[in-house]
């Protein structure tokens, strides 16, 4: 009896032990959440940006006042140049330093560092680290003049000292349960790698792909799915380039080519075009700039003023400065004004490594054979080990693919000079007094490579390539080649004097889209990197040839333009296409809508958006015909002139290039049509398949992707917008204007200025997101900071 007694109490006790543990587990559990989140709660509010007062900070040779608008937008104010920069760093860290993070870890290869390898962090990690970028910043930094290295010097002290004038930290790093690392002088220019990064084909993916498709297709067949040249082309030098010739026949396919299977997301683009003195009223050129790039919260870009009192620094300029270096990067200066668009020049090639005898890492040069370099890169996620990769490097640059063959391939990229980039560019332009000085400074800078537009208060307007142009010899560099025996390579960089620039046309008018500028030996010397094509900028271009009379509400209506000029090839194709299939119900539904489209991208449209869908589902099913693709071709800048081939193929139909897998044109047709059909009922039927609804603003904050709880805090209602990639409104799921302004030097009070995303990165700032949804709406804002709302004065210690 005592015995039972004792094993029933043992057994009360047992299930009461594992209860009373639950509860107690799950209480604790609540604790520790309730705790962390107050943690979390009390550090979001005592990390807000210090915005009136007077701080010390040490280093500075003067006071510098910090005054701020409504917006959150500075005007800084001091007696030099290097106290502006160390203020500059002040703001960014205090509003930006978790962007800026991101930003030097993304080129360094060093994103799960911080993210730990959760999705594709750790991919980008390895595919950033072939470029050794950290150690490539150190050599940067060792070769800059000592004016240039003292800039990045005070503007890291700065960052730094507003980093540690935070209370508790930003609060992605509460979120993530890290501590922020210090700012250094290589890290601003791993910020201008990131820049390259974004904007350039680093890894010379697009010549891979089209040196793919010239051993499946051959040359006739390739040239003309992928030409340089269509009747949609809108340079500013009006020269002409020869269009390919319909090819007679497909060649023999034989077995499907592997593809190397890459999505580079949307096409990173922009719009800027000027306008001379003699079409505008006050005589000053008129520039017009916005700049396609990701949208994320915080936006891309921190608004700035900085004014310099006097002295040989004397300086007024008002514009976008990058998060994580000390310059304006577009604006007006009161006496020039300038923006860019991305050129996609060609700069990088593809070069075939011919092995040598001896060991497996043995390749010939022109100097003999040499041995590839292994360099061991270290990765170490967070919460996880670190690990090794192995980078093989030629004299020519990284080894970025092994073939089937064992065949290598090395890229030559002109982000691997030892001088690819200076601050000469960024920090001249903000004083360049004339389009010519503007010029110069253009052609002696080192930075990604873009169509720099500006203009100045006499009226001069102008374009050229601001930063290095390679100087190739022997070959055009679209295709990988061999550069063993030395007839084929570069020749360092085209000197100034060569680069192209066109200068006061006689029309007063300059405009770029990121497709081909110029013809004839300029387009020679500059490649082609996948130039967009031409639509775009021919909407562009007689946009500005529809009046002889602007200022900047003419300015704003052009860079707003959202009519489907390039896609009314399509809707007389689709309407037609539907038209002879009344039979199919489901088809016949769609006839109305495509004829009453509207042709704009406008979010209430459903004609738009068929259209759309239609063309694009017709280009897939095309081009992986050709290519012997199980689904949607790979998205590279080999295809970015698609548009030229489609119209030819769809307007003659040629029955020997009908594409494999369809019996005959009207099949291809067909198809599309019933793939558009498919997804209008996955949308739940014609009514909600909206452009609106397809083309959603997706605007987060890049926590928010990793985890979506954060987006309450700190994303902005979600809403469809108006425009596409096809005309000058780009706009589209996390991706469009990342800017948008005009201005006249000399009349900055005039302009206006548009921003997505908040210029501030902490959400509880009296001006987070204030501006964002004028930038949706299209709604014009001052250029210039308005009234005074704070004002910090930052002393010298």
């Amino acid at each position: 009896m005592g015995g039972q007694l004792v094993r029933r109490r043992h057994g009360r006790r047992q299930g009461f032990g594992w209860g009373r543990a639950l509860r107690y587990g799950a209480a604790g559990v609540a604790g520790l959440v309730l705790v962390a989140a107050g943690a979390f709660t009390v550090n979001l509010f005592v990390s807000k940006p210090a915005l009136d007062g007077s701080l010390a900070l040490n280093g500075l040779t003067a006071p510098v006042a910090v005054s701020r608008d409504a917006q959150g937008i500075p005007t800084l104010t001091g007696d030099s140049r290097l106290d502006l920069a160390r203020a500059l760093g002040f703001l960014h860290a205090q509003e930006r330093y978790f962007q800026m993070d991101l930003i030097r870890r993304s080129a360094a290869g060093e994103l799960s560092g911080l993210l730990g390898p959760v999705g594709p962090v750790l991919e980008i990690d390895r595919s950033r680290r072939l470029h050794r970028l950290r150690h490539r910043a150190e050599q940067v930094i060792a070769g800059l003049p000592a004016d240039q290295k003292s800039m990045l010097e005070a503007y890291a002290d700065g960052v730094n000292q507003g980093l540690a004038a935070i209370n508790g930290r930003p609060f992605e790093y509460a979120l993530l349960l890290a501590t922020p690392q210090p700012w250094t002088t290589q890290d601003t220019i791993l910020a201008a790698y990131a820049m390259y990064l974004d904007l350039q084909d680093e890894d010379a993916l697009t010549d891979r792909i089209r040196g793919q498709t010239l051993a499946r297709l051959g040359p006739e067949m390739t040239d003309f799915l992928y030409p340089r040249a269509t009747s949609l082309d809108a340079p500013i030098d009006g020269l002409p380039l020869p269009e390919p010739a319909l090819p007679s026949a497909l060649p023999a396919l034989g077995n499907k080519t592997a593809m190397i299977n890459a999505d580079p997301g949307p096409t990173i683009g922009s719009n800027a075009w000027a306008v001379g003195g003699a079409l505008t009223a006050n005589g000053a050129a008129l520039v017009a700039d916005d700049m396609h790039l990701g949208i994320s919260v915080p936006g891309t870009w921190y608004r700035a003023r900085l004014l310099v009192r006097g002295g040989p620094d004397a300086m007024d300029a008002t514009g976008v400065t990058l998060p994580g270096t000390p310059a304006l990067v577009a604006g007006s200066n009161g006496k020039v004004a300038w923006g860019y668009t991305n050129s996609y020049i060609d700069t990088a090639d593809v070069i075939v490594l011919e092995p040598a005898e001896g060991t497996p890492g043995r390749y010939h040069t022109p100097e003999g054979p040499k041995e590839l370099t292994r360099v061991r890169e270290r990765l170490c996620p967070a919460w996880v080990a670190c690990q090794d990769m192995v980078v093989e490097e030629s004299i020519w640059g990284p080894v970025v693919e092994t073939r089937a063959d064992g065949s290598k391939l090395a890229v030559r990229w002109t982000g691997h000079e030892p001088d690819a980039i200076n601050l000469t560019g960024l920090l001249g332009l903000e004083r360049a007094e004339s389009v010519d000085a503007a010029i110069a400074i253009a052609h002696r800078a080192r930075q990604p490579q873009q169509n720099l537009v500006v203009g100045d208060t006499a009226g001069n307007v102008a374009w050229t390539i601001i930063g290095a142009v390679p100087a190739r010899f022997g070959h055009d560099g679209s295709i990988p080649s061999s550069w063993a025996d030395g007839t084929r390579g570069w020749n360092g960089m085209l000197p100034p004097d060569q680069i192209p620039v066109i200068r006061n046309p006689d029309h007063h008018r300059i405009w770029t889209a990121n497709a081909r500028i110029v013809g004839g030996d300029a387009y020679a010397k500059l490649g082609d990197g996948g130039y967009d094509m031409g639509g775009r900028q021919a909407q562009i271009r007689d946009g500005l040839f529809s009046r002889d009379r602007f200022g900047p509400a003419e300015m704003l209506a052009i860079q707003l333009d959202d009519r489907a000029l390039v896609l009314g090839f399509w809707q007389e194709q689709m309407l037609a296409a539907l038209m002879a299939r009344p039979a199919d119900a489901r088809l016949a539904a769609l006839a109305q809508p495509v004829r009453d489209w509207g042709a704009r991208a406008a979010t209430d449209s459903v004609g738009y958006r068929l259209v759309r869908a239609f063309r694009t589902a017709l280009a897939q099913k095309l081009y992986s015909g050709y290519l012997g693709l199980d689904g949607p071709m790979p998205r590279n800048r080999s295809a970015a002139q698609q548009e030229g081939p489609l119209r030819r193929l769809m307007t003659e139909r040629p029955p020997a290039l009908v594409p494999p897998g369809y019996k005959d044109w009207d099949a291809l047709v067909s198809a599309a049509l019933t793939e558009v059909a498919d997804q209008v009922d996955k949308a739940g039927g014609i009514q909600s398949f909206t452009w609106g609804a397809r083309n959603v603003a997706e605007i987060r904050h890049p926590l928010a992707r990793i985890l979506p709880p954060v987006g309450w805090l700190t994303d902005p209602p979600e809403q469809g917008l108006p425009g596409d990639s096809m005309m000058p409104r780009v706009q589209g799921p996390g991706f469009g204007a990342s800017q948008r302004f005009a201005v006249a030097p000399g009349h900055e009070a005039e302009a206006y200025f548009h921003m997505p995303g908040s210029q501030s990165g902490h959400p509880l700032s009296p001006y987070y997101l204030q501006g964002h949804q004028d930038w949706a709406d299209g709604k014009p804002t001052p250029f210039l900071p308005g009234p005074t709302r704070w004002t910090l004065t930052l002393e010298p210690e």
